[in-house]
Protein backbone atom coordinates (compact mmCIF):
# COMPACT_ATOMS: atom_id res chain seq x y z
CA UNK A 1 0.00 0.00 0.00
CA UNK A 2 1.14 3.40 -1.02
CA UNK A 3 2.27 5.63 2.19
CA UNK A 4 1.45 9.30 2.11
CA UNK A 5 4.95 11.52 2.77
CA UNK A 6 5.39 15.65 2.71
CA UNK A 7 7.76 15.79 -0.31
CA UNK A 8 9.01 19.36 -2.38
CA UNK A 9 7.45 19.82 -5.96
CA UNK A 10 8.98 22.21 -8.28
CA UNK A 11 5.62 22.61 -10.25
CA UNK A 12 6.36 24.34 -12.71
CA UNK A 13 9.42 26.44 -14.54
CA UNK A 14 10.91 29.42 -12.66
CA UNK A 15 7.69 29.00 -9.44
CA UNK A 16 8.10 28.72 -6.33
CA UNK A 17 8.59 25.05 -4.47
CA UNK A 18 5.77 24.05 -2.25
CA UNK A 19 5.57 21.34 0.10
CA UNK A 20 2.87 18.86 -0.93
CA UNK A 21 1.73 15.47 0.20
CA UNK A 22 3.49 12.69 -1.99
CA UNK A 23 2.12 9.10 -2.29
CA UNK A 24 5.45 6.35 -2.21
CA UNK A 25 4.58 2.60 -3.62
CA UNK A 26 5.73 -0.43 -1.83
CA UNK A 27 8.84 -1.38 -3.59
CA UNK A 28 9.12 -3.41 -6.53
CA UNK A 29 11.42 -5.99 -8.22
CA UNK A 30 14.98 -4.48 -7.66
CA UNK A 31 13.89 -1.53 -5.94
CA UNK A 32 14.11 0.08 -2.46
CA UNK A 33 11.95 2.74 -0.34
CA UNK A 34 14.21 4.68 1.81
CA UNK A 35 13.14 6.94 5.24
CA UNK A 36 15.51 9.83 4.43
CA UNK A 37 17.29 11.77 7.26
CA UNK A 38 19.02 14.43 5.19
CA UNK A 39 19.35 16.43 2.29
CA UNK A 40 21.59 18.83 1.17
CA UNK A 41 20.08 21.49 -0.98
CA UNK A 42 22.10 21.93 -4.07
CA UNK A 43 22.60 24.05 -7.14
CA UNK A 44 21.16 21.15 -9.49
CA UNK A 45 18.05 20.79 -7.47
CA UNK A 46 17.66 24.96 -8.63
CA UNK A 47 18.52 24.13 -12.21
CA UNK A 48 15.68 21.69 -12.17
CA UNK A 49 13.05 24.73 -10.32
CA UNK A 50 14.32 26.33 -13.45
CA UNK A 51 13.72 24.32 -16.47
CA UNK A 52 17.39 24.00 -16.71
CA UNK A 53 17.47 20.23 -17.28
CA UNK A 54 14.42 19.30 -18.83
CA UNK A 55 10.98 20.17 -18.69
CA UNK A 56 9.47 16.89 -17.16
CA UNK A 57 7.50 19.11 -14.44
CA UNK A 58 6.67 18.61 -11.91
CA UNK A 59 9.70 17.56 -9.72
CA UNK A 60 10.04 16.11 -6.27
CA UNK A 61 13.34 17.81 -5.78
CA UNK A 62 16.34 16.71 -3.40
CA UNK A 63 18.69 14.30 -4.31
CA UNK A 64 22.38 15.07 -1.82
CA UNK A 65 20.68 12.09 0.88
CA UNK A 66 21.53 9.95 3.68
CA UNK A 67 18.89 7.65 5.36
CA UNK A 68 18.11 4.45 6.46
CA UNK A 69 16.48 1.57 4.18
CA UNK A 70 12.76 0.65 5.45
CA UNK A 71 11.96 -1.86 2.54
CA UNK A 72 13.03 -3.73 -0.30
CA UNK A 73 11.37 -5.68 -3.49
CA UNK A 74 12.12 -8.74 -4.49
CA UNK A 75 15.08 -9.77 -5.78
CA UNK A 76 17.43 -7.03 -3.29
CA UNK A 77 20.83 -8.25 -2.41
CA UNK A 78 22.73 -5.13 -2.15
CA UNK A 79 20.78 -3.47 0.86
CA UNK A 80 18.53 -4.73 3.16
CA UNK A 81 16.40 -2.87 5.71
CA UNK A 82 18.02 -0.97 8.56
CA UNK A 83 20.77 -0.12 6.49
CA UNK A 84 22.33 3.21 6.40
CA UNK A 85 22.70 4.68 3.16
CA UNK A 86 23.69 7.21 1.27
CA UNK A 87 21.95 7.76 -2.23
CA UNK A 88 23.50 7.86 -5.52
CA UNK A 89 22.34 8.41 -9.22
CA UNK A 90 24.38 6.25 -10.81
CA UNK A 91 23.03 2.85 -10.16
CA UNK A 92 25.80 0.52 -12.08
CA UNK A 93 23.82 -1.74 -14.61
CA UNK A 94 26.82 -4.32 -14.68
CA UNK A 95 25.99 -4.73 -18.44
CA UNK A 96 27.07 -2.62 -20.48
CA UNK A 97 29.87 -2.05 -22.47
CA UNK A 98 31.11 0.05 -19.88
CA UNK A 99 30.77 -2.33 -17.15
CA UNK A 100 31.47 -5.58 -19.25
CA UNK A 101 35.33 -3.65 -19.85
CA UNK A 102 36.05 -3.12 -16.11
CA UNK A 103 34.93 0.93 -15.98
CA UNK A 104 31.97 0.46 -14.04
CA UNK A 105 32.57 3.97 -13.09
CA UNK A 106 31.30 5.29 -16.32
CA UNK A 107 28.19 2.94 -16.54
CA UNK A 108 26.56 3.76 -19.97
CA UNK A 109 22.53 2.25 -18.53
CA UNK A 110 22.49 3.42 -15.16
CA UNK A 111 18.98 3.24 -13.75
CA UNK A 112 16.16 4.53 -11.68
CA UNK A 113 12.81 2.85 -9.97
CA UNK A 114 10.71 1.85 -12.52
CA UNK A 115 7.37 2.46 -10.48
CA UNK A 116 6.25 6.57 -10.18
CA UNK A 117 6.05 8.69 -6.85
CA UNK A 118 2.74 10.58 -7.47
CA UNK A 119 0.34 13.14 -5.83
CA UNK A 120 -2.98 12.79 -4.03
CA UNK A 121 -4.25 13.16 -7.63
CA UNK A 122 -2.14 10.88 -9.13
CA UNK A 123 -0.14 13.41 -11.13
CA UNK A 124 3.34 11.46 -11.54
CA UNK A 125 6.48 13.22 -10.16
CA UNK A 126 9.54 13.11 -11.87
CA UNK A 127 12.65 12.90 -9.35
CA UNK A 128 15.57 15.04 -9.65
CA UNK A 129 18.29 12.77 -10.65
CA UNK A 130 16.06 9.99 -10.27
CA UNK A 131 15.59 10.43 -6.12
CA UNK A 132 13.49 13.29 -4.73
CA UNK A 133 14.82 13.29 -1.15
CA UNK A 134 13.27 16.21 -0.47
CA UNK A 135 10.73 14.12 1.18
CA UNK A 136 10.38 12.06 4.41
CA UNK A 137 10.72 8.85 2.04
CA UNK A 138 11.85 7.79 -1.28
CA UNK A 139 11.66 5.30 -3.57
CA UNK A 140 14.66 4.39 -5.67
CA UNK A 141 16.01 1.23 -7.67
CA UNK A 142 18.36 -0.40 -4.96
CA UNK A 143 21.28 0.18 -7.03
CA UNK A 144 21.18 3.83 -5.92
CA UNK A 145 21.35 2.82 -2.29
CA UNK A 146 25.28 2.69 -0.77
CA UNK A 147 25.84 1.14 2.64
CA UNK A 148 28.21 3.08 4.64
CA UNK A 149 29.01 3.53 7.95
CA UNK A 150 25.95 4.51 10.78
CA UNK A 151 27.90 6.28 12.81
CA UNK A 152 28.37 9.30 10.80
CA UNK A 153 25.85 12.06 11.11
CA UNK A 154 23.32 11.79 8.09
CA UNK A 155 23.68 15.55 7.38
CA UNK A 156 27.35 15.47 6.62
CA UNK A 157 26.95 11.76 4.96
CA UNK A 158 24.63 12.77 2.21
CA UNK A 159 26.92 15.18 0.53
CA UNK A 160 28.92 12.52 -1.25
CA UNK A 161 25.36 11.75 -2.84
CA UNK A 162 26.22 14.86 -5.10
CA UNK A 163 28.31 17.97 -4.42
CA UNK A 164 31.12 16.60 -2.29
CA UNK A 165 31.62 13.65 -4.20
CA UNK A 166 31.53 15.41 -7.65
CA UNK A 167 34.38 17.93 -6.42
CA UNK A 168 36.60 15.69 -4.64
CA UNK A 169 36.70 13.18 -7.48
CA UNK A 170 37.00 15.94 -10.71
CA UNK A 171 39.87 16.72 -8.78
CA UNK A 172 41.22 12.79 -7.65
CA UNK A 173 39.46 10.61 -11.00
CA UNK A 174 39.07 12.63 -13.64
CA UNK A 175 41.86 16.01 -13.25
CA UNK A 176 44.71 13.15 -11.42
CA UNK A 177 45.97 15.41 -9.22
CA UNK A 178 48.89 14.08 -8.31
CA UNK A 179 51.58 14.94 -5.21
CA UNK A 180 53.40 18.17 -6.58
CA UNK A 181 50.75 19.48 -8.94
CA UNK A 182 49.98 22.83 -9.34
CA UNK A 183 45.65 23.02 -9.34
CA UNK A 184 43.78 26.05 -10.05
CA UNK A 185 39.65 26.02 -9.32
CA UNK A 186 37.36 28.77 -10.82
CA UNK A 187 34.35 28.80 -8.84
CA UNK A 188 34.55 28.37 -4.86
CA UNK A 189 30.82 26.86 -4.35
CA UNK A 190 30.03 23.92 -2.82
CA UNK A 191 31.27 21.58 -5.84
CA UNK A 192 35.29 24.26 -6.01
CA UNK A 193 35.66 24.00 -2.50
CA UNK A 194 35.29 19.78 -2.64
CA UNK A 195 37.98 19.85 -5.39
CA UNK A 196 40.30 22.22 -3.02
CA UNK A 197 39.79 19.36 -0.67
CA UNK A 198 40.35 16.69 -3.01
CA UNK A 199 43.10 18.51 -4.52
CA UNK A 200 44.59 18.85 -0.84
CA UNK A 201 44.28 15.19 -0.36
CA UNK A 202 45.91 13.94 -3.49
CA UNK A 203 49.22 15.92 -2.47
CA UNK A 204 48.45 18.73 -4.79
CA UNK A 205 51.52 20.99 -3.97
CA UNK A 206 50.04 24.89 -4.72
CA UNK A 207 45.91 24.71 -4.96
CA UNK A 208 44.83 28.82 -6.39
CA UNK A 209 41.16 28.93 -5.42
CA UNK A 210 39.67 31.57 -8.04
CA UNK A 211 35.92 33.54 -7.92
CA UNK A 212 34.81 36.69 -7.80
CA UNK A 213 33.08 36.43 -4.03
CA UNK A 214 36.22 37.35 -1.41
CA UNK A 215 34.00 35.14 1.03
CA UNK A 216 33.97 32.57 -0.89
CA UNK A 217 37.62 32.91 -1.45
CA UNK A 218 38.05 33.43 2.39
CA UNK A 219 36.35 29.51 2.81
CA UNK A 220 38.43 28.45 -0.08
CA UNK A 221 41.64 28.96 2.03
CA UNK A 222 39.78 27.56 5.11
CA UNK A 223 39.60 24.29 2.88
CA UNK A 224 43.12 24.35 1.41
CA UNK A 225 43.37 26.92 -0.98
CA UNK A 226 47.43 28.38 -0.77
CA UNK A 227 46.47 31.17 -3.02
CA UNK A 228 43.10 32.97 -4.29
CA UNK A 229 42.28 35.29 -7.28
CA UNK A 230 39.57 37.52 -6.89
CA UNK A 231 38.79 37.43 -10.82
CA UNK A 232 36.36 40.69 -10.73
CA UNK A 233 39.46 42.62 -9.91
CA UNK A 234 42.51 40.56 -11.63
CA UNK A 235 42.56 38.22 -14.72
CA UNK A 236 42.48 35.08 -13.92
CA UNK A 237 44.81 33.46 -16.52
CA UNK A 238 47.64 36.16 -15.73
CA UNK A 239 47.33 35.49 -12.14
CA UNK A 240 47.31 31.78 -12.35
CA UNK A 241 50.34 31.82 -14.68
CA UNK A 242 52.39 34.05 -12.45
CA UNK A 243 51.50 31.96 -9.35
CA UNK A 244 52.93 28.98 -11.27
CA UNK A 245 56.10 30.17 -12.52
CA UNK A 246 54.53 31.89 -16.03
CA UNK A 247 53.17 28.51 -17.15
CA UNK A 248 50.10 27.62 -16.16
CA UNK A 249 48.18 25.04 -13.46
CA UNK A 250 49.00 21.35 -14.07
CA UNK A 251 45.11 20.73 -14.13
CA UNK A 252 42.86 23.49 -13.98
CA UNK A 253 39.31 22.60 -12.64
CA UNK A 254 35.93 24.58 -14.20
CA UNK A 255 33.67 24.66 -11.28
CA UNK A 256 30.97 26.97 -12.53
CA UNK A 257 29.77 26.02 -16.01
CA UNK A 258 30.02 28.85 -18.29
CA UNK A 259 31.67 29.18 -21.57
CA UNK A 260 33.50 32.53 -20.21
CA UNK A 261 35.04 30.27 -16.85
CA UNK A 262 35.98 27.55 -19.10
CA UNK A 263 37.73 29.78 -21.65
CA UNK A 264 39.64 31.28 -18.58
CA UNK A 265 40.21 27.29 -17.54
CA UNK A 266 41.86 26.52 -21.00
CA UNK A 267 44.05 29.10 -20.93
CA UNK A 268 45.04 29.02 -17.33
CA UNK A 269 46.59 25.55 -17.72
CA UNK A 270 49.97 24.72 -18.87
CA UNK A 271 51.15 22.79 -21.58
CA UNK A 272 49.88 19.38 -21.84
CA UNK A 273 47.85 20.54 -18.81
CA UNK A 274 44.18 19.41 -17.92
CA UNK A 275 40.74 21.16 -17.91
CA UNK A 276 38.43 19.67 -16.09
CA UNK A 277 34.86 20.64 -16.71
CA UNK A 278 32.71 19.91 -13.77
CA UNK A 279 30.42 22.96 -13.62
CA UNK A 280 27.20 21.95 -14.75
CA UNK A 281 26.09 24.32 -18.16
CA UNK A 282 22.54 25.33 -19.62
CA UNK A 283 21.26 23.72 -22.93
CA UNK A 284 21.89 27.11 -24.49
CA UNK A 285 25.06 27.37 -24.24
CA UNK A 286 27.84 27.71 -26.87
CA UNK A 287 31.67 27.06 -26.21
CA UNK A 288 34.29 28.74 -28.89
CA UNK A 289 37.75 28.22 -28.97
CA UNK A 290 40.66 28.32 -31.78
CA UNK A 291 41.13 24.72 -32.94
CA UNK A 292 44.64 25.81 -33.26
CA UNK A 293 45.31 26.36 -29.81
CA UNK A 294 43.24 23.31 -28.73
CA UNK A 295 45.80 21.35 -30.47
CA UNK A 296 48.86 23.16 -30.18
CA UNK A 297 48.11 23.42 -26.26
CA UNK A 298 48.16 19.35 -25.97
CA UNK A 299 47.09 17.48 -22.47
CA UNK A 300 43.70 17.14 -22.38
CA UNK A 301 40.24 18.76 -22.17
CA UNK A 302 37.67 16.68 -19.87
CA UNK A 303 34.19 16.42 -18.17
CA UNK A 304 33.28 15.38 -15.02
CA UNK A 305 30.23 13.47 -14.57
CA UNK A 306 29.43 13.25 -11.00
CA UNK A 307 33.37 12.78 -10.38
CA UNK A 308 33.66 10.01 -12.54
CA UNK A 309 33.08 7.93 -9.30
CA UNK A 310 31.70 4.61 -8.53
CA UNK A 311 29.75 4.80 -5.18
CA UNK A 312 30.79 1.32 -3.92
CA UNK A 313 34.05 2.17 -3.90
CA UNK A 314 34.05 5.93 -3.01
CA UNK A 315 31.57 6.53 -0.65
CA UNK A 316 32.65 4.12 2.34
CA UNK A 317 36.47 5.51 1.45
CA UNK A 318 35.57 9.21 2.04
CA UNK A 319 33.17 8.02 4.68
CA UNK A 320 36.33 6.22 6.39
CA UNK A 321 38.56 9.19 5.74
CA UNK A 322 36.23 11.58 7.80
CA UNK A 323 35.38 9.80 10.75
CA UNK A 324 39.90 9.43 10.86
CA UNK A 325 39.74 13.23 10.75
CA UNK A 326 41.31 13.20 7.39
CA UNK A 327 37.99 14.95 5.60
CA UNK A 328 36.34 16.96 7.43
CA UNK A 329 32.37 17.31 5.61
CA UNK A 330 31.15 19.09 8.24
CA UNK A 331 32.75 21.71 7.04
CA UNK A 332 31.18 22.38 3.85
CA UNK A 333 27.31 22.60 6.21
CA UNK A 334 26.65 26.05 6.71
CA UNK A 335 23.10 25.37 8.18
CA UNK A 336 20.26 23.09 8.67
CA UNK A 337 16.83 23.60 7.76
CA UNK A 338 13.43 22.74 7.69
CA UNK A 339 11.39 20.92 4.56
CA UNK A 340 9.59 24.25 4.28
CA UNK A 341 12.45 26.60 4.05
CA UNK A 342 13.96 25.30 0.67
CA UNK A 343 12.59 28.30 -1.35
CA UNK A 344 14.49 30.14 1.28
CA UNK A 345 17.56 28.25 1.44
CA UNK A 346 17.80 28.50 -3.00
CA UNK A 347 17.68 32.54 -2.31
CA UNK A 348 20.69 32.00 0.23
CA UNK A 349 22.21 29.82 -2.50
CA UNK A 350 21.72 32.32 -5.28
CA UNK A 351 23.33 35.26 -3.39
CA UNK A 352 26.68 32.77 -2.20
CA UNK A 353 25.86 33.03 1.81
CA UNK A 354 26.14 29.35 1.99
CA UNK A 355 28.01 26.42 1.03
CA UNK A 356 25.10 24.21 1.37
CA UNK A 357 21.95 24.26 3.34
CA UNK A 358 20.84 21.02 4.36
CA UNK A 359 17.58 19.15 5.20
CA UNK A 360 16.93 17.12 8.87
CA UNK A 361 14.31 15.66 9.19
Amino acid sequence: MAQEVRGVIAPGKNQPVRVETVLVPDPGPGEAVVKVQACGVCHTDLHYKQGGINDDFPFLLGHEAAGVVEAVGDGVTEVAPGDFVILNWRAVCGQCRACLRGRPQYCFATHNARQKMTLTDGTELTPALGIGAFAEKTLVAAGQCTKVDPGVSPAVAGLLGCGVMAGIGAAINTGGVGRGDSVAVIGCGGVGDAAIVGSRLAGAARIIAVDIDDRKLDMALRMGATHTVNSRTSDPVEAVRELTGGFGADVVIEAVGRPETYEQAFYARDLAGTVVLVGVPTPDMKLELPLLDVFGRGGALKSSWYGDCLPSRDFPMLIDLHQQGRLDLGAFVTETIELGDIEKAFERMHGGDVLRSVVVF
